[in-house]
């Protein structure tokens, strides 16, 4: 081994500390006239054009009704000022709480779903269900993002990651090697 240490086993059912691929969001969803929201850690993009974006929403989360039936959601990405609401959002069930009241978050029409995106987040992204194939046997829908919206106005513009233990990172500083991405300069702006 190089580095002065060696490599240690890691536990295959923490897997999930190392690679977590994104930022904690929220789901917004619409059922019954009645709107909910669910703190999300797994989910990945998986394609550019059309945008697409696995997630995972089982059968144990107040949501997946909503989402299955609807086939609509969005995700709304919270800055960490909000993280002790977004915690505290995946610690109550939808079906005991009106979550959007309870944790004072404010509903704003989407424009091309009916789940209400969230305001105070960083970012919303209306999506619909594009994909069911997966959810049977893994709880994994495959949305397509059909609506986006960014609050750059917003002073707190950090987003965090769950680290799968109730430890989050928080993202820093932006590394621009805009110039070195050559195969991909259609993706910047």
């Amino acid at each position: 081994m190089t580095g002065g240490s060696d490599m240690k086993n890691f536990p295959l059912h923490k897997v999930v500390r190392l690679i977590e691929p994104g930022p904690v969001v929220m789901v917004s969803t619409l059922y019954h006239g009645r709107a909910n929201l669910m703190t999300m850690g797994f989910h990945m993009m998986m394609q550019h054009d059309p945008p697409l974006i696995g997630a995972i929403v089982g059968p144990w989360d107040y949501s997946y009704d909503a989402l299955h039936t609807t086939g609509e959601c969005v995700i709304a990405i919270p800055g960490v000022d909000l993280i002790d609401k977004v915690v505290d959002i995946g610690n109550c069930s939808g079906n005991e709480v009106d979550k959007f009241a309870h944790f004072a978050f404010t509903r704003r029409k989407a424009k091309q779903v009916a789940p209400p995106l969230v305001d105070e987040c960083l970012a919303n992204i209306e999506c619909r269900v594009a994909d069911t194939q997966l959810v049977g046997q893994y709880d994994f829908f495959i949305l397509e993002a059909v609506q986006a919206w960014i609050n750059p106005e917003r002073k707190e513009q950090r987003i965090f990651h769950h680290k799968g233990d109730g430890t989050f990172s928080v993202a820093g500083r932006t590394l621009n090697r805009q110039d070195r991405m050559i195969r991909w300069k259609q993706f910047q702006d």
